[in-house]
């Protein structure tokens, strides 16, 4: 199995910065040590084409200048530097090489991106590109030239915080069908409605919130029939997370992602996973949360090698 990485193209923040940038790099030294069937791979750069595929193309290049408005900075969350740009463009690269390979073998992912509140025309909280729409508007183009029919995108995020960039990006959009679970109470408080949302309260536990989540699922399955699966699996659900007020255990988040896998493989369906957030008190609790999404992916991958 094949994962991207891009946590060497550091983005210098300022001391005391609330970002969570050393998660990277732990989730990609455990897996390295741990994973040894997972094939590490440096993330090409995403270029200004691809990025202008689902933004506008003076925001990407705005990003690229380093002109953006302090006010635009300001939502982002990061400082404007030329490693800011070039991360940026990593870790939607990241994602667009993945989701290439998963169509080719049936699950890749990215060690970061998952950046779901970027719109087309900004950024914010801490999402510069939105790695999710880019690489569903790239595995469209090239499908489209391959067979000239549409691929059909499920977007099924799970990150804690509602996917508003996303979903404001594919609002139009009947080719991809964008699905988020997330705190109903957190960040954005105001949200750009998915084609489904299920709003959960403060405190959910393990048992509601799965129940939630396969409910999603059939009733997503109903109205729409996909081609290809962006699971973004946030870590920031659990209960040890200093910003996600829901109260999944470990079994219930890795529970979670067999769920989504099981979901995905009755169907033989490719897929590309990202990681999107995750804020622990103990980053090790975040990159623990982690590690069980990509030990259930590799064996998801070994499914596929197996299909004969």
């Amino acid at each position: 199995m094949k994962a991207f990485y891009s946590d060497h193209f550091v983005l210098p923040l300022p001391e005391g910065h609330r970002f969570p940038m050393a998660k990277y790099s732990m989730l990609r030294q455990r897996v390295s040590q741990e994973l040894r069937a997972v094939q590490m791979l440096e993330a090409p750069a995403a270029t200004e084409g691809e990025l202008a595929l689902a933004h506008a193309p003076d925001y990407v290049q705005a990003i690229m200048a380093g002109t953006l408005s302090r006010e635009a900075l300001r939502e982002i969350g990061f400082p404007w530097t030329p490693a800011m740009a070039e991360r940026s463009v990593r870790s939607a690269g990241a994602s667009i090489a993945a989701g290439r390979v998963a169509m080719k073998e049936g699950i890749a992912g990215n060690l970061a991106g998952g950046t779901h509140h970027a719109s087309a025309n900004q950024g914010g909280g801490f999402c510069v590109f939105n790695d999710i729409a880019v690489t569903a508007r790239v595995l469209q183009m090239e499908h489209f030239r391959q067979t000239k029919t549409t691929l059909q995108v499920l977007v099924v995020d799970l990150d804690v915080h509602q996917g508003n960039g996303t979903a404001s990006i594919f609002a139009n959009d009947s080719s991809v069908f964008t699905l988020s679970l997330h705190g109903e109470k957190n960040f954005p408080f105001r949200k750009v409605p998915s084609d489904l949302d299920v709003g959960l309260p403060d405190g959910c536990t393990d048992l509601p919130y799965l129940e939630a989540l396969t409910g999603a699922l059939n009733q997503a399955s109903q109205s729409f029939k996909p081609d290809f699966l962006i699971y973004l699996a946030g870590a920031d659900a659990h209960e040890g997370d200093r910003l996600g007020r829901l109260k999944l255990t470990e079994a219930g988040m890795a529970a979670r992602d067999q769920t989504v896998f099981d979901w995905a493989k009755k169907d033989n369906l490719p897929m590309m996973i990202c990681m999107g957030g995750g804020y622990g008190h103990d980053l090790s609790s975040t990159v623990a949360v982690q590690m069980n999404t990509w030990r259930l992916a590799l064996s998801h991958w070994l499914h596929w090698q197996n299909r004969g």
